[in-house]
């Protein structure tokens, strides 16, 4: 383990205590020009979520409408009813993304899939980077109009369900999370994003940026104002 990467384990609640929880519960939102691309549009709910620590699992309430629960779990997708009753499912949901109509429009498993283990990373890292099988390398330092950050290069395992194989990691002095780099690729192959993390909160001894921003990444390293490709928003979470 790198020591950039244990400070930054650290400074966000510490992987020990991060290895004894069961569970992460709270409250998200999210919207932005990407969904409104694949013409998924009634995304700016505040809806329950609940989360796995240790594997790719999680179940968003009210989704895709109020008496429905969504469930991602690894490459596994599936719609069920208040009593959990399975109505709709979906195995190799990430192959499923790759097809051409996913290039034109998304129906609710696809949202399901692509939000599930985007949430699921989000708020499992940085101590998903801990993992075994993650290779992860400090690099330059990112030195931006008015601060430098320190910047952590990973390598993902191939199991494991993210954006892309590659990504980079900004860290402030602080060792707070301040930008994500990656390539969504199961949303498209030639998008590349810078991914803002501010309004960073402590929740039971963990803190997590509950503001987050998605925006075109530029081919210098440096990223676009606008348009917000994703935006995300979090609250009242409960880690146990």
């Amino acid at each position: 383990m790198s020591d950039l990467l244990e400070r930054v384990l650290d400074a966000h609640g510490g992987l020990s205590r991060w290895r004894g929880l069961s569970a992460i519960s709270g409250r998200v939102r999210f919207g932005g020009l990407a969904f409104l691309a694949r013409l998924r549009f009634a995304t700016g709910r505040w809806r329950r979520v609940e989360v796995d620590p240790h594997r790719p699992r999680v179940a968003f309430d009210d989704y895709p409408s109020a008496s429905r629960r969504g469930h991602f779990d690894g490459d596994r997708v599936w719609l069920a009813n208040r009593e959990g009753v399975e109505l709709e499912s979906r195995e190799g949901a990430r192959a499923a993304m790759g097809a051409w109509r996913r290039q034109l429009w998304w129906d609710p498993l696809d949202l399901l899939y692509f939000a599930g283990y985007a949430v699921w990373n989000y708020l499992t890292t940085p101590f998903l980077l801990a993992s075994p099988g993650f290779e992860c390398e400090e690099g330059a330092p990112w030195v931006g109009p008015s601060e430098s950050l320190r910047t952590l290069d990973v390598r993902f395992p191939s199991e494991v369900p993210t954006h892309s194989p590659e990504q980079r990691f900004y860290f402030d002095e602080r060792f707070f999370l301040r930008r994500h780099d990656y390539d969504p690729l199961p949303f498209a192959s030639w998008a590349r994003a810078a991914h803002l993390c501010d309004a960073h909160r402590e929740f039971d001894g963990f803190r997590q940026a509950t503001r987050r921003r998605v925006v075109p990444r530029r081919p210098d390293g440096g990223f676009r104002s606008g348009p917000t490709l994703v935006w995300i928003e979090l609250d009242e979470l409960e880690f146990r």
